[in-house]
């Protein structure tokens, strides 16, 4: 496996989370509008992915693809709306350590089923007993951030 995908992997993740936190302050400026936040989000993303389809060229062969395509192909954009609303809404209300470790958590647990299931049309990938490991303790990893100060306190007493 390539390092250099990996490490630009582990730079989508930062980003996540740094986007979140913009978004959160952007809402906090607009009087607390979650969703005018969100569509301004996505408004200025859709700029920048136009600027760069424009300039890789073919958009006229991929647009005229689209309309034989079934919609559930779409739902990719209501799914992506849904997560950064989600974010704007949820980060100034659990914090962004909480919402980030349950976003890790939700995205692994449904990564490994997309991939040993072969859902929504991926490749099925079997999920070893030892990436199953790896998968529990991560999430156990997501129950000390969530409670771990709790499990600590409860521990002294």
């Amino acid at each position: 496996m390539n390092a250099a995908l990996f490490l630009l992997a582990f730079c989508v993740g930062i980003f996540i989370s740094v986007q979140a936190a913009v978004n959160s302050q952007l809402a906090g400026a607009l009087h607390a509008n979650s969703v005018v936040a969100a569509l301004i989000s996505f408004t200025v993303g859709t700029v920048v992915l136009g600027i760069a389809a424009f300039a890789r060229g073919g958009v006229g062969d991929a647009l005229g693809a689209l309309a034989g395509q079934p919609l559930w192909k779409l739902s990719g954009g209501v799914l992506g709306a849904a997560f950064v609303f989600g974010t704007v809404f949820l980060a100034p209300r659990i914090g962004l350590l909480n919402l980030v470790v349950l976003v890790i958590a939700g995205q692994l647990i449904m990564s490994m089923a997309i991939d040993n299931f072969g859902l929504v049309n991926m490749a099925a990938r079997k999920v070893s007993t030892v990436r199953m490991a790896g998968a529990l303790v991560v999430v156990a990893g997501v129950a000390l951030t969530l409670f771990g100060d709790r499990i600590v306190a409860a521990l002294e007493r």
